[in-house]
């Protein structure tokens, strides 16, 4: 599978078969009086603790000339505080030997350090601090917007099929907040100013709209002690959600060509498609995730056998699929052609697997195999407390609440071949697809970018 399905499949591989996976430990949740959530589990395997704070605030939150403040919030949340100077909370986790790091998505923001678990109330101190005590110095969102401009240079505007997956979520969507790049669009990072921070901060980086997220080597009742110490206190915000930015409904087939220079060619296909928070029907992203499993499942996946190795039309693709995005989604297939063959015979080549997909029925060996490659992907997942934490706060934070992890094998399980069927006919239509094709210029001297699929959402 694509190395930028990372989000997705950190969540939805993370499922347990009871014959083969020992249960994971139950996850302790409780509330602070100022709204902050907190949700812990035990993993006593070593004496290593992970500290996670997720804030609902994403780039789907942002109205437009203001895309891409709250990547440019991330980065500003290292700049300092009243007690702790700029570069002082990376510094003091190293000393202390841990390591931190944050990301921000369409649909959240996260920060989060790995320590010695006799040093969590460090972390916490930390976080706590900087929830409600930013200092915001016009001097550092200056220079920060200048780190994030060039970031974006040389992520997107640098990287061709980068770029071309920008332009493909820009034409996809009309409505949908997801149209716009997390990391922003450059004339609105140019034109963000402190006061435009502040007021994002203060309204979005509050205890009642965050999730403290604490996996590892603990006692709940300590963490929830030290929560209540450094949290605590705390002031939450009164908070205004965004009015709701539901994409209307596509009426025909859309295409784009973006026009780079490049070295290989590179198209992308999208279809809109349901996502757990706006199905219909809840079995839906559950067959659409076994059908990207059929299509992506590595070297046993269709795309794979018959486009890679088989006919040899595609010298990369898959596909990509996220049940757990907070809006409608889409389903997206991509790639780049072998040699000597093109973008128009890969795309009819993509569009052959999907249209068989709506006239057979796949095998039930295929379904085992699908449902045996996410119950082995579990077995090395819950190695790490980090992946352990993200799947929970992915899930709180978009507001489908943690609990849902709990069915979800048995909902994978019931999926049927006839299900798979049902959700390619009625999703994976000419009318709800959006085409993005990218079509090489010369490069000139430019040095050539590393090919592979841009479907990441997720930026640091």
């Amino acid at each position: 599978m694509l190395a930028n399905r990372l989000v997705a499949l950190v969540l939805w591989c993370a499922i347990a078969n009871p014959i083969v996976v020992l249960a994971a430990a139950p996850v302790h949740e409780f509330t602070l009086n100022n709204g902050m959530k907190i949700l812990v589990r035990e993993d006593h395997r070593a004496p290593v603790v992970v500290s996670q704070v997720w804030y609902k605030i994403g780039s789907s939150y942002e109205p437009s000339g203001l895309t891409g403040i709250s990547h440019l919030l991330e980065h500003l949340m290292f700049k300092g505080t009243p007690d702790v100077p700029g570069g002082e909370f990376s510094r003091l986790i190293a000393a202390n030997g841990g390591d931190e790091n944050a990301f921000t998505s369409h649909d959240y923001t996260a920060y989060f350090q790995t320590l010695e678990k006799e040093r969590l109330e460090l972390s916490f101190r930390l976080e706590a601090d900087r929830m409600r005590h930013l200092l915001l110095k016009p001097e550092d969102v200056a220079k920060e917007a200048q780190v994030v401009a060039e970031e974006r240079r040389l992520r997107t505007e640098d990287q061709p099929e980068a770029l071309t997956y920008e332009r493909f979520q820009a034409a996809a969507y009309v409505t949908s907040p997801y149209r716009n790049p997390v990391i922003g669009w450059m004339q609105d990072l140019q034109a963000i100013r402190p006061d435009d921070l502040k007021r994002w901060y203060q309204q979005w980086y509050a205890p009642n709209n965050a999730t403290l997220v604490v996996v590892g080597d603990v006692d709940p009742a300590q963490v929830r002690q030290l929560a209540e110490k450094h949290f605590g206190p705390l002031p939450p915000s009164d908070l205004q959600p965004p009015k709701p930015a539901a994409e209307i409904p596509q009426l025909g087939e859309r295409r784009i060509t973006v026009k780079t220079p490049a070295e290989v060619p590179y198209v992308v296909m999208g279809y809109k498609a349901p996502t757990l928070k706006t199905a219909a029907e809840e079995w839906e992203p559950y067959a659409l995730d076994v059908l990207d499993g059929v299509l992506d499942g590595g070297n046993s996946g269709r795309i794979s056998r018959n486009l890679i190795r088989g006919s040899q039309v595609a010298a990369a693709a898959g596909t990509g699929y996220s049940p757990t995005d907070r809006l409608e989604g889409l389903f997206v297939l991509a790639g780049n052609p072998a040699p000597g063959r093109s973008n128009a015979e890969l795309e009819q080549a993509l569009r052959g697997q999907i249209a068989k997909l709506r006239d057979e029925l796949i095998s039930p060996d295929e379904l085992s195999r699908v449902i045996t490659q996410v119950v082995a992907a579990d077995v090395y997942q819950q190695d790490s407390l980090f992946y352990q934490g993200m799947r929970l706060g992915i899930l709180e934070t978009v507001g489908l609440g943690w609990r849902k992890l709990d069915d979800y094998v048995q909902r994978i399980q019931a999926v049927t071949p006839e299900q798979v069927r049902e959700v390619a006919r009625k999703y994976l239509i000419d009318d709800q697809l959006t085409v993005a094709m990218l079509e090489p210029l010369p490069l000139e001297g430019r040095r050539a970018a590393m090919p592979g699929a841009a479907m990441g959402h997720a930026i640091r």
